[in-house]
C-alpha cells in the first residue's frame, strides 16, 4: 500500500485509514467538497487545487496532475462542465460528456477529489474552497491567471508545473477529425 505524500514521511494511523477507506477519488458536489476540504484543512493537510476541461485525457494531463499532487497532501480537480467547455473550446466540444470526464479523472491514483464547475474560471469555487495551492500547467503564466489574485488574497500560493509539449487535446482532436474520410 502507498500512502501518497511527497518525499519521505511517517504514515499516521489517520493516513492509513483514509487510504484504505477511499481506494479512488470521490466526485463531489460543491457543498460536499467545501465540507470535506474544511475537515482536511483542520487536520493540517495541505490542499492543492487545479482545474481544466480534460476532454480527451492524455499523457500531458497525467504528468501535470501527478506533479500537482506532489505539492501537497490532497489534490482536488475541478472539471469544466459541458456548457463551459463549449464556450471555451468551441463547437463540437466536449468530445466526452462531463460525467465521463470527471469519472476518468477520479480513477487516477494521484487525485483525491473531483468536482464539476460551470464557469469559465473556477473563481467562485476557489473563494469557497480556499486551497493552499492553486496549480496550472506550465503553458500558463501565474501572473496572467485571473484566479491568482483570489488565491493570493487569502494567503494561498499560485504555481505552475512542467508542460509536456506536443500533447494538446485540441491538436489531437484536429488530427483525428482531419484523418476521418
Amino acid at each position: 500500500m502507498v500512502v501518497q505524500r511527497p518525499g519521505t514521511s511517517v504514515c499516521s494511523a489517520d493516513d492509513l485509514l483514509a487510504s484504505l477507506a477511499a481506494p479512488g477519488a470521490v466526485v463531489l458536489g460543491e457543498e460536499a467538497l467545501v465540507e470535506v476540504l474544511a475537515e482536511q484543512s483542520r487536520r493540517g493537510r495541505r490542499v492543492v487545487f487545479t482545474n481544466g476541461c480534460f476532454d480527451v485525457l492524455h499523457r500531458g494531463h497525467t504528468a501535470y496532475l501527478r506533479q500537482a499532487r506532489e505539492l501537497g497532501d490532497v489534490l482536488v480537480v475541478a472539471v469544466n462542465d459541458d456548457d463551459s467547455v463549449r464556450r471555451l473550446k468551441g463547437q463540437g466540444r466536449p468530445i466526452n460528456p462531463e460525467g465521463d470526464r470527471a469519472g476518468v479523472i477520479a480513477e487516477l491514483g494521484c487525485v483525491d477529489f473531483v468536482t464539476l464547475f460551470g464557469g469559465d474560471t473556477p473563481i467562485p469555487l476557489l473563494e469557497r474552497v480556499r486551497p493552499d495551492v492553486y496549480v496550472k500547467g506550465g503553458d500558463y503564466n501565474p501572473d496572467m491567471l485571473q484566479e491568482a489574485a483570489v488565491v493570493r488574497s487569502y494567503g494561498g500560493t499560485v504555481t505552475t508545473v512542467g508542460y509536456v509539449s506536443e500533447h494538446s487535446t485540441t491538436e489531437m482532436v484536429q488530427r483525428i477529425r482531419s484523418a476521418a474520410p
